[in-house]
């Protein structure tokens, strides 16, 4: 089967397709036949660390397809069923998966949808309601609104009862995302926020931030956070690993400052809160309150032209890779 890897060489990403065995399912395992895939730019981040320089890995990291095989301790599924789920070398035209991260795809979705959906939301599931605490009618800050992560995040804003503000270099982007509910577009890159989010939100300032910017963001972001706000730090796409930290706004405003990623969870830890997701948010998606944003989808042989796409901010939402089905 055809599958794509990936290897860090001169602090570079290098693709590589290459033909492999397909695997075979564990006991407690599907075996997918992988219809769509989603990029995620943090797969693609080195500093991230998500990939050991100079050693290739199989790359994807959530996909949407078909059941081909199941293993013998697999209940509530079978063969032929269209399912969702995070698993490794999505990136190919088979991958196993493990069952507890199975889900099945929704009616409303296609597989392209389905494809962005189980780690994106998870991610955003995990910063809005696990940590973030998110409520009815709270401010909702975004930085890069328009990428995968802060699509998913206004839409699960706005199906949460918040308001949201959102921030992009982007009139074009901003515009096309008032259709999906962003109550105020802010049109800049890096810093010159701060009064913007202070009048919309009457001086009270925003009760939870989302950052996939990064460290350019984040001491005015720290500025315009209201009493008892929560800060969600998701990404770096701006290079920036450090900031300045305003101990006095931290303690006088009783901030919560909490990172997002999987990096270092466990297995188990990863899958501790999905029967929350499947319950909170799959119910959402299904019936339209949560509509995943495909920006475009590729062909399985232009994965570079997709990754490229995605590297120079040119998509709103998800981008996609089509298997060869």
């Amino acid at each position: 089967m055809l599958s794509y890897w990936m290897q860090t060489v001169d602090n570079k990403t290098v693709l590589e397709q290459r033909d492999i065995e397909r695997p075979t399912p564990a006991a407690n395992q599907i075996l997918l036949r992988l219809h769509a895939a989603s990029l995620n730019r943090g797969e693609f981040v080195i500093g991230h660390g998500l990939h050991k320089g100079g050693q290739a890995s199989a790359i994807g990291m959530e996909g949407a397809g078909v059941i081909a095989a199941i293993g013998n301790d697999v209940k509530g599924f079978k063969v032929g069923d269209k399912v969702m789920g995070r698993c490794r070398g999505a990136f190919a035209e088979y991958a196993t998966m493990d069952s507890v991260e199975v889900m099945h795809i929704p009616d409303s979705l296609s597989f392209e949808q389905a494809a962005s959906v189980p780690l994106t939301y998870l991610v955003v599931h995990d910063m809005l309601s696990l940590q973030g605490k998110l409520l009815p009618n709270e401010w909702l800050l975004i930085h890069g609104v328009s990428s995968g992560v802060g699509v998913a995040a206004l839409q699960m804003g706005k199906a949460m009862g918040a308001k949201v503000i959102g921030t992009s270099g982007s009139p074009e982007k901003l515009a096309r995302l008032k259709e999906y509910g962003l109550d105020v577009p802010l049109c800049l890159r890096g810093s010159g926020f701060e009064d913007a989010v202070m009048k919309a939100t009457d001086g009270k300032g925003a009760n939870l931030v989302v950052d996939t910017v990064g460290g350019s963001v984040f001491a005015e972001s720290i500025r315009c956070m209201g009493f008892e706000a929560r800060f969600a730090m998701v990404g770096y796409v701006d290079g920036v690993l450090s900031a300045e930290l305003d101990l006095l706004a931290l303690h006088a405003k009783r901030l919560r400052l909490f990172g997002v990623s999987n990096k270092l969870r466990s297995a188990a830890q990863r899958a501790e809160f999905l029967p929350e997701f499947r319950a909170e948010v799959l119910p959402a998606i299904a019936d339209g309150r949560i509509k995943p944003l495909v920006d475009q989808a590729f062909p399985f042989d232009q994965l570079a032209q997709a990754k490229e796409m995605m590297e120079t901010n040119k998509h709103v939402g998800k981008i996609v890779l089509k298997m060869p089905v």
